[in-house]
């Protein structure tokens, strides 16, 4: 039953201050629904990341700023449900101008979020590794941290993502992220460094929390965990990860079918019916049915009972 009943956390952005201020480093993997974050969860993983790029890939949508905010505090709402787990939310540019982003921050935070992480790019925003970005005035970014840190009611955690490094360069990043403090943004996030060196350098001129985004296939060459640890970073992000297995997983799996017309071959690759429903806890849901009708059932025994006591 415990799973079935399993209470929110009552302020996630509290907890995910605590793993901040606790941990040497939160490796924090990306999740774009409620089953890939229980998976998580049950791994051992402190903190969760939906992505955006994961999300918008997940509904086959190119992560140009299509998703809605309805869209993103659903699925938050939907991992928030069934992990206690602190969720760092990406929320693109925030969803419109700095009194749109007040609205972002309450919808997300009453979903279930631990931090929100804004960007400062213009719209159509572009996955932070590719050519063509356009960024907003520093001021704008300011007004947006300023709404998003007036807006939350608890503890949420406001994450400021600076796109400059592939605009204008290492040493404009580190002027933004410095502003962007002063506004009262709890973490930087230097996006798409293209070095280790660099990425010690941000964090000897940046004096805050620091996100790291270690993504595939982009900009910044592969760093391990305890190399951005000893480069003054607290948080990790494996952003796409888990979708881009996913989505190679299926596909072996599609051409396993049209192949050879079964799956027999490869059952060793498929997650067991027992596996994912210890995962989702379908058997507390049964036994809660169970209990549901047995309750109910001995209310109408009770109550037939008594009427035929009465005609008597």
């Amino acid at each position: 039953m415990a799973f079935l009943y399993r209470e929110p956390l009552e302020d996630p952005g509290a907890e995910l201050r605590k793993l901040i201020k606790e941990e040497p480093v939160i490796v924090v993997p990306g999740v774009y629904n409620a089953a890939v974050a229980l998976l998580a969860e049950r791994m051992g993983f402190k903190t969760l990341y939906l992505s955006g790029a994961a999300l918008t890939g997940s509904l086959a949508m190119p992560d140009l700023g299509l998703i809605t905010l309805s869209e993103v505090a659903l699925f938050t709402s939907y991992i928030a449900r069934v992990t206690r787990t602190p969720i760092i939310v990406d929320a693109d540019t925030g969803f419109g101008e700095a009194i749109n982003v007040q609205r972002t921050v309450r919808e997300l935070e009453s979903a279930g979020a631990a931090a929100i992480q804004i960007e400062d790019q213009v719209l159509p925003k572009k996955c932070g590794h590719l050519q063509g970005k356009e960024l907003v005035s520093p001021e704008d970014m300011v007004k947006k941290i300023v709404a998003a840190v007036e807006a939350r009611r608890k503890e949420t955690v406001i994450i400021a993502r600076t796109d400059a490094r592939g605009v204008e360069g290492l040493e404009a990043a580190i002027e933004r992220a410095q502003l962007y403090i002063e506004a009262g943004a709890d973490v930087i996030f230097p996006e798409a460094l293209q070095s280790l060196d660099e990425f010690k350098e941000f964090a000897r001129k940046v004096r805050a929390p620091l996100l790291a985004n270690m993504t595939e296939f982009g900009k910044t060459p592969y760093i391990t965990v305890d190399e951005f640890r000893e480069a003054g970073y607290k948080i990790v992000i494996f952003p796409v990860t888990t979708f881009r297995a996913s989505m190679k997983a299926s596909l072996e799996m599609l051409r396993e079918i049209k192949e050879r017309g079964t799956q027999k071959h490869v059952l060793d690759k498929l997650m067991t019916r027992k596996e994912f429903y210890e995962l989702i806890g379908y058997y507390d849901y049964e036994e809660a049915d169970r209990r549901i009708a047995e309750k109910a059932a001995r209310i109408v025994e009770k109550f037939k009972a008594g009427k035929e006591e009465s005609k008597g």
